[in-house]
């Protein structure tokens, strides 16, 4: 009998007829191997890139209820982990994975320590990395976004920041950033060259995808260029300019039009192949940085806290799939 007869596991099931079921079902804990020990998972976030496999591309006005059918080395301590597989009252984790929290620490402070504080920390190494001075992000109020502004600002790094409203824009310049345009305005575009003119930007992170956003940073690169006077031949600027995309809030086309230029790039950016590419050393350096920032850059504010059971109710999960900024949600697998 496992010793943990009450353990639980949120399962995504796609039937054959194009059903998508989330279900709460038992979990078989597996006998922990040597070196790995057994976590109670107590504070999980939903981050939009979970939804990709949480809801994919279910029909969120169609959704019901249904009912269907011996390691002490981190005994008693909070940590936290990563690995995927989070929906659960347990987890199994090599003992080199679990980083332990300071003394006293709530087990919240470490639910979202390693995606979006790491891939703050990753869009930094990148940018230096690859010879940039100066970074543009979209989406850029989102609670990465807020992670990256205030690491700017402790770098001193200059963030050219892309919002869709008023509200968000107060976000960030609450904050302290001092370049953040809204894409909703008419003067977007005048606005966007400004600031890269300003700040010499030539590294973006689209957190969209889908659209014109990518072109738009882009075209208001290479006229930022002419701006800083570069030179210029009938293949445009010499100013090399790229944008990653590393997020797919609009799921449709990546479109990208005239006036780039034709030294320019766009490529994916994902987390896990960056810190394998940064190395063993680097990677546990962030780690350190995000413990020790997790109340201060790196923390993480939740509009709610819910069940697992509370996954699978069917306005909290319409909720949660929006990806809404100010609205991001705590999993308390342990309620």
């Amino acid at each position: 009998m496992s010793q943990f007869p009450e353990a639980k596991q949120l399962f995504t099931t796609v039937t054959e007829d194009g059903k998508s079921i989330l279900s709460i079902e038992p979990y078989d804990v597996p006998e922990p191997r040597e070196h790995e020990v057994v976590v109670r998972m107590e504070a999980v976030p939903i981050n939009p890139s979970d939804l990709g496999l949480l809801t994919a591309a279910a029909n969120m006005d169609t959704v019901r209820s249904e009912t269907v059918d011996g390691h002490p080395a981190l005994m008693g301590k909070v940590v936290t982990i990563v690995g995927g597989e989070m929906y659960r009252t347990h987890r199994v984790m090599p003992a080199g994975m679990c980083v332990p929290l300071p003394e006293g620490a709530l087990a919240k402070e470490g639910a979202s320590l390693f995606v979006n504080p790491m891939t703050a920390q990753g869009f930094i190494n990148t940018m230096r990395a690859e010879g940039h001075e100066a970074l543009v992000h979209t989406a850029a109020a989102s609670n990465l976004g807020q992670m990256l502004a205030k690491l700017c600002l402790k770098e001193g790094v200059d963030l050219v920041a892309i919002v869709r409203s008023d509200e968000q824009k107060k976000i960030l310049t609450d904050i302290g950033l001092t370049h953040v345009i809204d894409s909703s305005k008419d003067d977007f575009m005048k606005q966007l060259i400004a600031a890269l003119a300003e700040t010499g930007a030539t590294l973006g992170f689209d957190a969209i995808g889908g659209g014109k956003m990518a072109s738009y940073i882009l075209t208001a690169m290479e006229k930022a260029a002419a701006v800083r006077g570069a030179e210029f031949s009938v293949y445009g600027s010499t100013t090399n300019k790229q944008v990653y995309i590393y997020g797919r809030l609009d799921t449709g086309e990546t479109i990208l039009g005239g006036g780039l230029g034709l030294y320019w790039g766009v490529g994916g950016w994902l987390l896990t192949p960056h810190l394998e590419k940064v190395g063993g050393e680097r990677m546990m350096e962030m780690r350190k940085y995000a413990v020790e920032e997790r109340n201060g850059i790196f923390n993480s504010d939740y509009s709610s806290e819910i069940s697992l059971m509370d996954m699978i109710d069917p306005e909290i999960a319409k909720g949660y799939e929006k990806k809404a900024t100010g609205e991001k949600v705590l999993v308390n697998p342990s309620l």
